[in-house]
Protein backbone atom coordinates (compact mmCIF):
# COMPACT_ATOMS: atom_id res chain seq x y z
CA UNK A 1 0.00 0.00 0.00
CA UNK A 2 1.44 3.77 -0.70
CA UNK A 3 1.81 6.32 1.54
CA UNK A 4 -0.72 8.46 -0.15
CA UNK A 5 -3.28 5.05 0.87
CA UNK A 6 -2.48 5.50 3.91
CA UNK A 7 -3.36 9.29 4.48
CA UNK A 8 -6.64 8.31 2.72
CA UNK A 9 -7.64 5.71 4.63
CA UNK A 10 -5.95 7.71 8.24
CA UNK A 11 -8.40 10.82 7.18
CA UNK A 12 -11.09 8.61 6.55
CA UNK A 13 -10.80 7.39 9.73
CA UNK A 14 -10.46 10.57 11.58
CA UNK A 15 -13.63 11.55 9.89
CA UNK A 16 -15.72 8.31 10.76
CA UNK A 17 -14.47 8.95 14.10
CA UNK A 18 -15.75 12.54 14.39
CA UNK A 19 -18.95 11.59 12.92
CA UNK A 20 -19.50 8.50 15.70
CA UNK A 21 -18.06 10.71 18.67
CA UNK A 22 -19.92 13.80 17.64
CA UNK A 23 -23.25 11.94 16.96
CA UNK A 24 -22.98 10.62 20.12
CA UNK A 25 -21.75 13.39 22.34
CA UNK A 26 -24.14 15.78 20.99
CA UNK A 27 -27.23 12.83 21.57
CA UNK A 28 -25.97 12.75 24.77
CA UNK A 29 -25.54 16.05 25.98
CA UNK A 30 -28.46 17.69 24.63
CA UNK A 31 -30.70 14.65 26.18
CA UNK A 32 -29.26 15.27 29.56
CA UNK A 33 -30.09 18.73 29.11
CA UNK A 34 -33.51 18.08 28.11
CA UNK A 35 -33.89 16.00 31.10
CA UNK A 36 -33.64 18.84 33.38
CA UNK A 37 -36.54 20.98 31.76
CA UNK A 38 -34.60 24.34 32.75
CA UNK A 39 -34.76 26.79 29.90
CA UNK A 40 -31.42 28.31 30.21
CA UNK A 41 -29.54 24.93 30.34
CA UNK A 42 -31.04 23.81 27.16
CA UNK A 43 -30.91 26.93 25.15
CA UNK A 44 -27.25 26.78 26.30
CA UNK A 45 -26.34 23.30 25.40
CA UNK A 46 -28.66 23.37 22.36
CA UNK A 47 -26.34 26.21 21.13
CA UNK A 48 -23.19 24.77 21.54
CA UNK A 49 -24.56 21.24 19.75
CA UNK A 50 -25.74 23.97 17.13
CA UNK A 51 -21.73 25.26 16.90
CA UNK A 52 -20.31 21.68 16.93
CA UNK A 53 -22.52 19.85 14.53
CA UNK A 54 -21.61 23.12 12.70
CA UNK A 55 -18.38 22.60 12.79
CA UNK A 56 -17.13 18.72 13.59
CA UNK A 57 -20.26 17.04 11.77
CA UNK A 58 -20.08 18.80 8.79
CA UNK A 59 -16.83 19.29 8.23
CA UNK A 60 -16.94 15.14 8.41
CA UNK A 61 -19.98 14.72 6.28
CA UNK A 62 -18.24 16.96 3.24
CA UNK A 63 -14.61 15.20 4.19
CA UNK A 64 -15.76 11.27 4.06
CA UNK A 65 -17.43 10.78 0.41
CA UNK A 66 -14.43 12.28 -0.85
CA UNK A 67 -11.72 10.27 1.38
CA UNK A 68 -13.71 7.19 0.74
CA UNK A 69 -13.84 7.86 -3.01
CA UNK A 70 -10.16 8.59 -3.17
CA UNK A 71 -9.24 5.26 -1.04
CA UNK A 72 -11.41 3.17 -3.28
CA UNK A 73 -9.58 4.57 -6.41
CA UNK A 74 -6.44 3.90 -4.97
CA UNK A 75 -6.86 0.39 -3.36
CA UNK A 76 -8.86 -0.67 -6.95
CA UNK A 77 -12.30 -0.78 -5.24
CA UNK A 78 -14.64 -0.46 -7.72
CA UNK A 79 -17.92 1.79 -6.20
CA UNK A 80 -20.05 -0.81 -7.40
CA UNK A 81 -18.62 -3.45 -4.50
CA UNK A 82 -21.76 -4.95 -2.34
CA UNK A 83 -20.36 -2.93 0.90
CA UNK A 84 -19.31 -0.08 -0.27
CA UNK A 85 -22.90 0.70 -2.24
CA UNK A 86 -25.06 -0.20 0.58
CA UNK A 87 -22.56 2.02 2.77
CA UNK A 88 -23.04 4.90 0.23
CA UNK A 89 -26.83 3.79 0.71
CA UNK A 90 -26.53 3.83 4.78
CA UNK A 91 -24.78 7.45 4.07
CA UNK A 92 -27.48 8.76 2.40
CA UNK A 93 -30.12 7.32 4.99
CA UNK A 94 -27.90 9.07 7.66
CA UNK A 95 -28.04 12.19 5.83
CA UNK A 96 -31.91 12.25 5.05
CA UNK A 97 -32.49 12.25 8.70
CA UNK A 98 -29.32 14.40 9.97
CA UNK A 99 -30.78 17.41 7.71
CA UNK A 100 -33.91 18.11 9.47
CA UNK A 101 -32.38 17.62 12.74
CA UNK A 102 -29.65 20.20 12.30
CA UNK A 103 -33.06 22.62 11.75
CA UNK A 104 -34.76 20.67 14.24
CA UNK A 105 -31.68 21.87 17.20
CA UNK A 106 -31.64 25.34 15.87
CA UNK A 107 -35.43 25.65 16.64
CA UNK A 108 -35.07 23.96 20.03
CA UNK A 109 -31.99 26.62 20.67
CA UNK A 110 -34.49 29.33 19.53
CA UNK A 111 -37.38 27.92 21.75
CA UNK A 112 -35.05 27.68 25.04
CA UNK A 113 -33.33 30.91 24.16
CA UNK A 114 -37.56 32.30 23.84
CA UNK A 115 -38.36 30.84 27.47
CA UNK A 116 -35.47 32.11 29.16
CA UNK A 117 -35.92 36.02 27.56
CA UNK A 118 -39.36 35.42 28.55
CA UNK A 119 -39.14 34.04 31.76
CA UNK A 120 -41.54 31.05 30.91
CA UNK A 121 -41.50 26.97 31.00
CA UNK A 122 -39.84 25.41 27.47
CA UNK A 123 -43.03 25.45 25.20
CA UNK A 124 -44.64 22.37 23.96
CA UNK A 125 -43.33 23.00 20.60
CA UNK A 126 -39.80 22.38 21.82
CA UNK A 127 -40.84 19.54 24.04
CA UNK A 128 -42.28 17.74 20.54
CA UNK A 129 -39.57 18.96 18.74
CA UNK A 130 -37.22 17.21 20.71
CA UNK A 131 -38.93 13.82 20.65
CA UNK A 132 -38.79 13.86 16.91
CA UNK A 133 -35.01 15.07 17.00
CA UNK A 134 -34.39 11.65 19.60
CA UNK A 135 -36.37 9.79 16.86
CA UNK A 136 -34.30 10.71 13.47
CA UNK A 137 -31.58 9.84 15.64
CA UNK A 138 -31.79 6.05 15.87
CA UNK A 139 -31.84 5.49 12.39
CA UNK A 140 -29.17 8.27 11.55
CA UNK A 141 -27.05 6.75 14.14
CA UNK A 142 -27.83 2.96 13.76
CA UNK A 143 -26.50 3.73 9.69
CA UNK A 144 -23.19 5.36 11.01
CA UNK A 145 -22.86 2.30 13.03
CA UNK A 146 -23.25 -0.13 9.96
CA UNK A 147 -20.97 2.07 8.11
CA UNK A 148 -18.39 1.42 10.12
CA UNK A 149 -18.73 -1.88 10.30
CA UNK A 150 -18.97 -2.44 6.65
CA UNK A 151 -16.09 -0.66 6.57
CA UNK A 152 -13.96 -2.87 8.96
CA UNK A 153 -15.06 -6.18 7.85
CA UNK A 154 -15.82 -5.26 4.01
CA UNK A 155 -18.06 -8.07 3.69
CA UNK A 156 -18.95 -9.41 0.02
CA UNK A 157 -22.39 -8.55 -0.62
CA UNK A 158 -23.83 -9.16 -3.96
CA UNK A 159 -26.34 -6.75 -5.92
Amino acid sequence: MSLWADILRWLHVIGATVLFGTGAGIAFFLLMAQRTGRPEIVAHVAGTVVIADAIFTATAVVVQPITGALLAREMGWPLSQGWLMLSLLLYAVAGAFWLPVVWIQMRIRNLARWAVREGAPLPDEEKRLFRIWFAFGFPAFGAVVAILWLMVIRPEIGF
